[in-house]
């Protein structure tokens, strides 16, 4: 016979002292096949059994047993959020006891055979829990493992909950495709949400009657604070920005590398970095000289270092875990996600000028035309004399020197210049895609509302980076191919036959024709870049090509980087902030035999599981950036409903236009039906609306004055109405010619040089 202590363990999910485990609905008939008890024996089992359950002690449920007030060891839960460490949480479906139901921590099994599935959030699931003893506070009463996917993740919104006096609410959708659509939040079905908090809602079943109602699944803080805005992107697109505790406390614990073997002392030679002005952490540092090797006059000797990442985070660490699942830094106005935690990136690997800090650098010996002729790496020591931004470093070299940039002049910044004058040359040679994009700024008061859009001029200083930064990139590829070596490649494949086709049409549509040989390069894009230069149509162009191009992404397998033109190329510059970039120095270390920090053995497509995950991460932080941009415009011209603006048109459907303002560069949509008392067509061959009785027409690219109609800042959607439109002879007016710059040259770097 079991002791009181014995049954309501076993009952709870505990093994019987023979070491049976209870089923997930245990019976009394469970009960005594587990203690053994037979014949007589078995009455007295029933008496101690009601003798519990008068106590309160058990509950019985349907033709089952529990412990009052616990959950039983099977239970069917919802996935609903994270914790703060980023592990998931689940909600149990059933729970009958007063307050509300515990939550369930989600374990991860760490064996690599183990095959249990890996469920999303909003995932209904059947999982095995047990008790968690040491929980405490606000810590999940309870840990189990997912069994099996019952249902995958429902339709989830997020929103902002507006309470109302008698707890129902109103829950405004964040996406813009649901902007202007509000749903009601009964009352009891809105959690623990207050007043202004970004919440996660599932909608119910539509009534014919009334708004569409939902309940409020997960409540995520409150938005009010314009700093929060980013909030509302982290959640959309579950980007993890709380370090867990063992991260933080290996970041914590790491010590300064010292000098030894086979690390090389660099500290003499000026490498100085050249970054924006507000930026917290630098990770690359750049040198040029003139090549004294007679065979080579006029040729110059770079030198790119790079922060030692890989010398403070090691392969499995939590460190290592930590950054593989956020796989890039996220860039928000109001505030950056990092991949590392600063004690890392702005601390022990921001080469900070006038301190030891660890890099690892590549010499690259150039000939007169700019030509690469030979690279070697090393792991060094390097101490920068100075931290300069873009502005400083092009002053200078204009003869505007500060008490940083005179003593630099001469010895260190006019040999970079030199130096990217015949890279110049290589790289008209080599004509990747030029496209004219200019990057907008956003400006924040101290209360992180907008205050204002900057275009910031493009500066020979910007290009210099960029081009040794590509210089640096292809010589880590060149080496790791040449080595054998696993490694990420940065891959950017041609267009498609379907995007080359739709640029085809449109291009014939405003004149232009799209001159292609056997082989597509990305001269035959500049080709037609360089006949609209100038013109009034030359940002649409620049545009609807950008748009034309494939995807860059990482791959373990090289086809070539399209853009740049270049064959093979890996992404090797910045690994405070990219993943892949700290797989490229782990490569490197190894296969050169730099030391300790180098790449582990990996398993069999692996490495192509890292190349899309982080290609993924890369996707879902651009979006949640864009995003968080489209909310903080919006909310500055929410009190400018009614204001007309300048802009063009951006975007052209069967539904209405897409118009985008030269003054802030926001975009917003003109419904068709607002264009005027005409019923308009699409022309899908001149990517237009054309009025079936006036023949009034709106066209791709056309420049026009628009009404602010409708501002949703949580969304970050503007509504507009058209006032007037240019005449069609206006459309092709010239304009003041840009600063030009190789944009996907520039795509590949400013990710990791914005603050």
């Amino acid at each position: 016979m079991p002791s009181r202590e014995e049954l309501v363990a076993f009952i709870g999910g505990g093994a019987s002292p023979n070491g049976e485990r209870p089923p997930a609905r245990v019976t009394k008939r469970d009960i005594a096949r587990a203690f053994g008890v037979k014949g007589e024996a078995k009455t007295e089992l029933k008496l101690l059994i009601k003798d519990l359950q008068a106590e309160g002690a058990v509950a019985r449920g349907r033709k089952a047993l529990t412990v009052q007030g616990r959950l039983p060891s099977l239970v069917v839960a919802n996935i609903a959020g994270r914790d703060r460490d980023g592990e998931l949480i689940a909600r149990p479906i059933e729970w009958s006891e007063d307050g509300s139901a515990p939550l369930i921590l989600v374990r991860r099994s760490r064996a690599k055979r183990d095959n249990a599935p890996t469920p999303g959030l909003g995932a209904r699931v059947l999982m095995r829990v047990e008790l968690n003893p040491n929980a405490a506070g606000k810590e999940p009463a309870y840990s189990g493992r997912v069994i099996k996917i019952l249902d995958k993740m429902k339709a989830r919104l997020f929103a902002v909950f507006r309470k109302a006096v008698d707890g129902s609410g109103r829950a405004l959708p964040v996406e813009k495709r649901s902007a202007g659509r509000e749903l009601r939040v009964p009352a009891g079905m809105a959690d623990e949400a207050e007043d202004g908090d970004l919440v996660a809602i599932e909608p119910l079943r539509e009534s014919r009657f009334g708004a569409p109602s939902a309940r409020v699944v997960e409540s995520l803080g409150s938005v009010k604070s314009e700093r929060a805005v980013s909030l509302i992107a982290l959640a959309a697109h579950h980007i993890p920005h709380v370090f867990s505790p063992s991260a933080l406390k290996e970041a914590e614990s790491v010590r300064p590398v010292r000098l030894a073997p086979p690390r090389e002392d660099w500290r003499s030679l000026p490498l100085v970095t050249i970054d924006p002005p507000d930026a917290k952490d630098h990770d690359d540092a750049v040198h040029a000289a003139p090549d004294p090797d007679p065979a080579n006059a006029g040729g110059f000797i770079v030198t790119v270092a790079i922060a030692d990442v890989a010398a403070y985070v090691r392969p499995g660490s939590a460190l290592d875990r930590e950054a593989l699942e956020r796989g890039n830094s996220v860039y928000f106005p109001d505030r950056v996600v990092p991949m590392l935690p600063e004690r890392i990136s702005t601390d022990l690997c921001s080469l900070r000028p006038l301190e030891d800090r660890p890099a690892l650098a590549v010499r690259m010996v150039l000939s007169p035309e700019g030509r690469k002729r030979s690279h070697a790496f090393h792991r060094i020591m390097m101490r920068s004399p100075a931290r300069l931004s873009y502005e400083q470093a092009q002053s200078a070299i204009d003869g505007l020197t500060d008490e940083t940039t005179a003593p630099l002049r001469e010895s260190v910044l006019k040999p970079l210049y030199a130096a990217h004058a015949i890279v110049k040359i290589e790289r008209g040679r080599r004509d990747p895609l030029d496209l004219d994009l200019p990057e907008r700024k956003l400006i924040l008061d101290k209360e992180g509302r907008l205050a204002g859009v900057r275009w910031p001029e493009r500066l020979e200083a910007h290009r210099l980076i960029e081009e040794f930064m590509i210089l640096a990139n292809v010589a880590a590829a060149e080496t790791l191919e040449a080595a054998h070596s696993p490694l990420l490649y940065r891959a950017h494949d041609a267009p498609s036959v379907e995007k080359l086709n739709d640029l085809v049409e449109f291009l014939s549509a405003i004149g232009v024709k799209l001159a292609k040989g056997d082989r597509l390069r990305p001269s035959h894009f500049n080709g037609v870049l360089g006949r609209v230069r100038g013109q009034g149509v030359e940002a649409l162009v620049n545009e609807v090509v950008l748009r034309a191009q494939a995807q860059a992404e990482y791959s373990h397998e090289n086809y070539g980087h399209f853009g740049l033109n270049l064959r093979r190329y890996a992404h090797f510059t910045s690994p405070i902030r990219r993943y892949a970039d700290l797989i490229v120095h782990r490569a490197l270390i190894r296969a050169l035999g730099l030391g300790e920090g180098g790449l582990n053995d990996m398993r069999g497509g692996e490495l192509a599981q890292i190349a899309e995950h982080i290609s993924a991460a890369e996707r879902r932080a651009m979006a949640a950036e864009r995003e968080t941009v489209d909310r903080l415009v919006a909310a500055h011209l929410a009190d400018r409903v009614g204001a007309i603006f300048e802009g063009r048109i951006a975007g052209v459907t069967r539904v209405g236009l897409f118009v985008k303002l030269a003054e802030t560069g926001a975009d917003g949509f003109v419904p068709a039906a607002t264009l005027g008392d005409d019923y308009f067509r699409y022309d899908e061959g001149t990517r237009s609306l054309v009025g079936a009785r006036t023949g009034n027409t709106y066209r791709l690219g056309d420049p026009v004055r628009a009404r602010l109609v409708e501002a949703a800042p949580f969304a970050g959607a503007l509504r507009f109405e058209i006032v007037s439109g240019a005449a069609r002879e206006d459309s092709l007016r010239k304009r003041p010619r840009a600063a030009r710059s190789d944009a996907l040259a520039r795509d590949e770097t400013r990710r990791s040089k914005r603050r």
